[in-house]
Formats: structure tokens, C-alpha cells, sequence
């Protein structure tokens, strides 16, 4: 290298040269994401959504899941290559510290390449001392001043001593991610395990902003009167959402749009209740959330992997892509679902008495929690009603209820119990 860098890299970090390239061009933070993975054992099969990673690492089947060999140590392992390869470079360069390479494009050497003139992106211009050419001031992000302090403040008696807690607030769409400091303190006393179920009941009247309820946790329950922004209940863990409309609007819900996009993407568990219609991507990479919603726009359940979704109404195009886990149930009252579900990996079918038990439940919870007319008029005629609820199956899930019922049913007969 003789005191410089050849710059050549495709952007992705790997390496220790890699991360001294970037630095040189000016980065000051860096993504290892996939190397990492592959570290883990991923041999990138790009089979993430159809639950038949061979690897174990992106899969539901248990048999599959075994196959995963990963370990914390082998990332540790890895990025310990990674620090001391820098560290090499660093010396040679005579640089002591990450922070004197950021921006240092004159140790950068460029490999000539016909056609390619990089001398804008190395061009360093001469500045003063006194301009910094990296970051050296934290930007405010208003942290302290966000919504969630009031919450942790007014749940100070759950946080400390695990007494139940209800209050009530105003809500406006620069009130972000609310929830998501709340459900950290509670994690942080208590577990991934969280609270008991209603422990915390906090209800917001307004128009909540992006993320209203992401990452909540088991124990905590947000009721918004209103409206939400994109990413209501993101990642949600545990915790109860109920979203209805105010109180005084005079438009039908079930025909209206009451939270964004995207919502509920990645849930891991938890409930869900929306009495209105949810926009595109509804329960995108759901895992194990149970959500009763009046209508969604394009892509519902799009890579769902596990958890229950009722729809209460109209879906958009292409519902179900890539669904490999969790049941769906529509309720399909102008007998036109099928063309607008992407069947490639499901299957369309009739109700059990078992789902039939299911969607009752969550319609009777729905109706309790969000007073929805249209939950009270299938509950109240749910003998006619639920003919009209189509059941979205996918193949693969099917596939391994089938054989692990057939497994237990083996067991029987050899007699050898669970335990």
C-alpha cells in the first residue's frame, strides 16, 4: 500500500480495508448487516419468505430451525479481523485514531479506469481550522421534550412498585413512536416478559405521528380516538393497541382509512384492534400478532409468518404475498376476494369449528374495545355471517400442522406422553 489506499470497493463493508476506504471518503459510521449474517451461517439462498431456509437462520419449521448453527462468538470473532486489519492499515498510514481518517481523501490512490474520472469525489478543499470536516457536534433530536416522558413520568407507580396505571392525553402527529420509551422502561423492570395484561392503560384523543405504539410491550394498552400516521404498532411485542375513529365524525369507518401504511410490520405479539380501514402493507412480516382491522389496502399479510388477521372487509391487490405462516380470515361479503389474493403460496378455504371459535373471540373483544358496529351485526348473526369468511391458509404452514399432528398422533399410539 506504501502509505496510501487503493480505492477499489463495492460499497458493502467486509473488510477492515473496506471501513478505512469509506472513512477516507468521509464516512463516520459503518454497516456490516449482511457479512454479519453470513457469519451466522446464512448462505444467502434468498429463500428468506418461502419458510425453507436451509440454514435455519429465516424459517418457522422447527425440523429447519434445528439446522442453525450460529453463534455469538463468531461475530465477536469476526469483527475482531475486522478492528485488526484496520489497525494495520491505520499504522501504515501513521493515523492513530479512526476519527484522523475521516476525510482524508489525499491518502486515497485511485486505479486508473478508462472512462471513470473520480477527482470530484477525492477533491478536499481547503478550510480554516476552525471548520470541523466531521461531526463533532450531536445533533438535538428533542428527546427530552417527546411525549413518552410524560407517560414514563405518569407510570411511575407501575415502573416502580407494578401498581396499575390509567391516564389520558392529547395526541398530535408530531408525537412519534410513542410508546416505544415507555415499553424500554418497562422491559428495562421487568423482562421481556413485561406486565400483566392491562397493567397500564393509557388513552390518547388526536391524530397520533408515525410509529404510535411501535415495539409495545406485554402489559401496556394504547387507545387512540382518532387517527395514526404510517407504522402504527411496528415490531409491537406483546402489547394491546385499540384505534377507533372520534366519537363525533359522520363517515362509516369500515370505509375509511384511519391508519397509515405499513402497520404492524413485524409484530412479534400482541393484539390489535382497528375499527376502520388500514392503508397498503398491513401486517407486513407479521409473526405472532392477533389483529381484527375493517379493510386494507394493497399487499395485506404480505411475508405474515405466524399470529391471526380478521379482515372485515375489502382487501386490496395481491393480499397474502409471500405468506408462509399465521391463518388470515376475510370476510368476503361480495364473493371477489380470490382475484385480488395472491394465491401462489396459499390456500382458500371454508371455516373449522376451531376457527370459527377463533373469529368469534376476536370479534367479540373488537367490538368491546372499539364499540364496532359491523363486529356486533356478524357477531349477532354469526350463524349466516360466517359463511361469508374466507380462511387463508398458507401451503407451507399447512404442510407442517399436518405432519406435527401426525407426529403427535404416533406418539399417542406408542404411548409416550409429552413430557
Amino acid at each position: 500500500l506504501r502509505g496510501r489506499v487503493r480505492l477499489q470497493t463495492d460499497g458493502q463493508m467486509r473488510t477492515g480495508r473496506d471501513v478505512a476506504i469509506a472513512a477516507l471518503l468521509g464516512a463516520e459510521e459503518f454497516g456490516f448487516s449482511t457479512a454479519v449474517l453470513i457469519t451466522l451461517g446464512c448462505v444467502m439462498l434468498r429463500h428468506c419468505h418461502l419458510n425453507n431456509c436451509s440454514v435455519g437462520v429465516a424459517t418457522q419449521d422447527e425440523f429447519l430451525s434445528r439446522c442453525f448453527s450460529g453463534k455469538p462468538e463468531y461475530v465477536i470473532n469476526y469483527l475482531r479481523f475486522v478492528a485488526q486489519e484496520l489497525r494495520e492499515i491505520m499504522a501504515r498510514l501513521r493515523v492513530r485514531t479512526l476519527d484522523e481518517l475521516v476525510g482524508r481523501t489525499e491518502l486515497l490512490e485511485m486505479v486508473p479506469c478508462k472512462g471513470l474520472d473520480f477527482s470530484r469525489i477525492l477533491e478536499k478543499p481547503e478550510v480554516p481550522k476552525t471548520v470541523a470536516v466531521r461531526c463533532q457536534t450531536l445533533q438535538d433530536h428533542g428527546i427530552e421534550k417527546v411525549l413518552d416522558r410524560q407517560l414514563i413520568g405518569t407510570c411511575k407507580p407501575t415502573l416502580e412498585r407494578g401498581e396499575p396505571v390509567k391516564a389520558e392525553f392529547a395526541i398530535r402527529n408530531s408525537d412519534r413512536t410513542t410508546g416505544a420509551m415507555l415499553s424500554g422502561e418497562v422491559c428495562k423492570r421487568y423482562g421481556v416478559d413485561g406486565l400483566p395484561e392491562e397493567t397500564i392503560h393509557l388513552k390518547f384523543k388526536g391524530v397520533a405521528g408515525q410509529s404510535f405504539g411501535a415495539w409495545l410491550a406485554k402489559g401496556v394498552t394504547l387507545e387512540l380516538e382518532g387517527l395514526a400516521n404510517d407504522y402504527v404498532g411496528k415490531g409491537i411485542s406483546g402489547g394491546k393497541l385499540v384505534i377507533y375513529p372520534d366519537k363525533n365524525v359522520n363517515y362509516a369507518p369500515e370505509e375509511n382509512i384511519i391508519i397509515g401504511n405499513t402497520t404492524f410490520y413485524g409484530a412479534i405479539s400482541g393484539e390489535a384492534y382497528i375499527r376502520g380501514m388500514a392503508g397498503e402493507r398491513f401486517c407486513i412480516r407479521n409473526s405472532g400478532l392477533s389483529a381484527v382491522v375493517e379493510g386494507v389496502g394493497d399487499h395485506g399479510c404480505e411475508y405474515m409468518t405466524g399470529g391471526r388477521v380478521i379482515v372485515l372487509g375489502k382487501t386490496g391487490r395481491n393480499f397474502a404475498a409471500g405468506m408462509s405462516g399465521g391463518v388470515a380470515y376475510v370476510y368476503d361479503k361480495d364473493t371477489d376476494f380470490a382475484e385480488r389474493c395472491n394465491q401462489e403460496m396459499v390456500l382458500l378455504e371454508g371455516l373449522l369449528t376451531e376457527d370459527e371459535v377463533i373469529i368469534r373471540q376476536l370479534l367479540q373483544k373488537h367490538h368491546q374495545y372499539t364499540g364496532s358496529p359491523l363486529a356486533a351485526k356478524i357477531l349477532d348473526n354469526f350463524g349466516q355471517e360466517k359463511r361469508k369468511f374466507v380462511k387463508v391458509m398458507p401451503i407451507e404452514y399447512k404442510r407442517v400442522l399436518l405432519e406435527t399432528a401426525m407426529d403427535e398422533e404416533e406418539l399417542d399410539l406408542m404411548g409416550v406422553s409429552d413430557g
